[in-house]
């Protein structure tokens, strides 16, 4: 059973899954659920690109690397053209191989396919949606309430 201590964090949390693999995408997702984000997949990143622009904005995206006609990275400097500080995971098999890492990828976290995989994924997206709940809360501006 997967721990719920981030109930509050995950409340009203959007999370766009994208994998071209229905086996990785359902397992991803069931985890997540799990903890209570609310998840939307896609099988592509042309989907995906619609997903974002024509439907509620999402909290964070995960991301597979290998997909036909638009890759990972591809999706990724599409998704940080249209909302620059968007909280990026990119999720591949090819990380060791091919270099890949933060600074490579655009992604705000680069995760490797492996037997640790799902528990890198929660701690990514938790720290990932609470560093960007801190940020919200920083710059929404504050109320001066007048004593009475």
């Amino acid at each position: 059973m997967i721990s719920r201590n981030s109930s509050s964090l995950s409340a009203r949390r959007r999370i766009l899954l994208v994998d071209d693999n229905a086996n990785g995408l359902a397992a991803r997702k069931s985890v997540l659920e799990e903890l209570g984000y609310s998840i939307v997949t896609c099988t592509s990143g042309a989907d995906a690109l619609e997903q974002f622009v024509s439907h509620d904005p999402f909290d964070l995206v995960v991301t597979d690397y290998k997909m036909p006609r638009m890759d990972g990275l591809e999706l990724i400097g599409r998704l940080r053209k249209h909302t620059p500080g968007l909280p990026i995971v990119l999720i591949s098999g090819y990380v060791d191989t091919l270099g890949m890492n933060e600074a490579s990828t655009g992604a705000d976290v680069v995760i490797q396919k492996s037997a640790n995989e799902v528990s890198h994924l929660i701690r990514s997206v938790n720290r990932l949606l609470r560093r960007k709940s801190v940020k919200s809360q920083a710059a929404s501006p504050k109320v001066k309430r007048k004593s009475a």
